[in-house]
């Protein structure tokens, strides 16, 4: 009951300074208010990147690798990047892409794919720089692909290299307006292709894995559309373990089975890149860490001058209730129940900053999303890391005040001036 009296207590002293001294307590409180917002939107920010990229790289799966002419890092132990040792290598084929299925024991499916850019018709719609993705057959099961509309190609017509695709649904938004496009025709590069189907919405990813903005016919059709032998279109294999797979095993089987294909002696070096999913999730983890780190760091001298208003107002609040002081002590109060009510005050202080730091940072995120298509969310791991932050700078702001308060003399406190 006394712990509740004094929070209580602490409240209705801690209202009753902001009324007394508005614009006093208005600019000590402004330091822990930006110094809340400056940490608080730091990690929001991160917190919500870090799960943008992750969701990418979980499009692209764990269990997945993708076979290219270039790695997606600099070597172990380089720091700079030596595109000049990648320049010649062989681009990935639909034959090694057959070859690896058949060969591996731990492989589960595989698919060959590139991209190219050509301006779509449909009627008199034009598309400029459309995005065509030629892919082989198992493209659907590899990246676990969904269909809002109409129906995925046949094994027949991505082998016979038909005249159809599969569209994603910006496309099929852009070109028609929402209608049912299954069934129409477009024109790519003066060739007619029939809508089959359109792909469920996936929403923007960093990695290309969302079919939203392509345009899906077949890689055979395309061989007749653009140079693939002799020229790098970034040609991948995109292939799946089998589950369960030990990691390693697919690896080294990957690679020993792309080695064989190539002709590659024990000593040579790889001429092809294995590129996996989880190297790149474990550097972006690095990187986040040094991140978070250095926004903590900044968020902090913010704070720091935050908690210095703080400590500000509660020793002129001490000053001013010095009287009052004297007379609590007079009537029996102990020393603690004066340091508790001050060190309250301080805390109750300092989380009014921060709720109003917390309120600038949610109504900036809904902003932020509404003008744009990156989504920032105030978690409430950050809500909750603001107000513990709020609290224990308002106690160390406010424990010398409190400590002073005290230490009063009860008679000399009353006979203060």
């Amino acid at each position: 009951m006394l712990l509740l009296r004094l929070i209580f207590e602490s409240f209705s002293f801690a209202f009753g300074s902001l009324r007394a001294n508005k614009l006093r307590t208005l600019l000590s409180l402004l330091g822990i208010t930006i110094g809340i917002f400056a940490i608080i939107s730091v990690f929001t920010v991160i917190d919500s990147l870090e799960r943008f990229i992750k969701e990418s790289l979980n499009s692209l799966g764990s269990d997945m690798v993708y076979v290219q002419k270039w790695p997606w890092t600099p070597p172990e132990g380089e720091t700079e990047y030596p595109w000049w040792r990648y320049l010649n290598r062989p681009s990935p084929t639909p034959e090694e892409t057959e070859e690896l299925v058949r060969r591996g024991n731990t492989i589960d499916n595989a698919s060959f794919f590139f991209g190219f850019s050509r301006t779509v018709q449909s009627g008199s719609d034009k598309l400029e720089n459309a995005t065509i993705l030629a892919t082989s057959y198992p493209l659907y099961d590899v990246w676990n692909l969904e269909l809002s509309q109409g129906r995925y190609f046949t094994e027949a017509e991505m082998n016979s290299g038909a005249p159809v695709t599969v569209i994603g649904a910006e496309i099929a938004n852009k070109l028609f307006s929402g209608t049912n496009p299954v069934g129409t025709t477009i024109k790519i590069q003066g060739y007619k292709f029939r809508i089959i189907g359109v792909y469920k919405k996936m929403g923007q990813d960093m990695f290309g894995t969302s079919m939203d903005n392509y345009i899906h016919i077949s890689a055979t059709k395309s061989f007749y559309m653009v140079d693939v032998r002799n020229r790098d279109r970034g040609q991948t294999i995109c292939v799946k373990a089998k589950q369960n797979a030990d990691q390693d095993e697919f690896i080294a089987e990957l690679e020993g089975i792309m080695r064989n294909i190539h002709r590659l002696k024990p000593m040579e070096e790889n001429d092809f890149a294995l590129n996996e999913v989880n190297l790149i999730s474990n550097q972006f983890d690095q990187l986040f860490g040094v991140i978070n780190l250095a926004g903590a760091i900044i968020g902090g001298f913010s704070i720091l001058v935050g908690g210095f208003g703080i400590a500000n107002i509660m020793f002129v609040s001490v000053k001013e209730r010095t009287k009052i002081i004297g007379i609590q002590k007079s009537l029996g109060a102990k020393r603690y129940f004066i340091l508790l009510q001050f060190i309250f005050e301080a805390i109750v202080l300092s989380l009014i900053g921060g709720v109003v730091g917390l309120v600038l940072i949610f109504i900036g995120t809904q902003i932020v999303t509404y003008v744009s298509e990156f989504t920032i969310v105030l978690t409430v791991g950050n809500i909750v890391r603001g107000l513990l932050i709020s609290s224990v700078i308002g106690f160390i702001a406010g424990l010398m005040p409190a400590r002073s308060a005290a230490k009063l003399d009860p008679v000399e406190a009353i006979n203060s001036v």
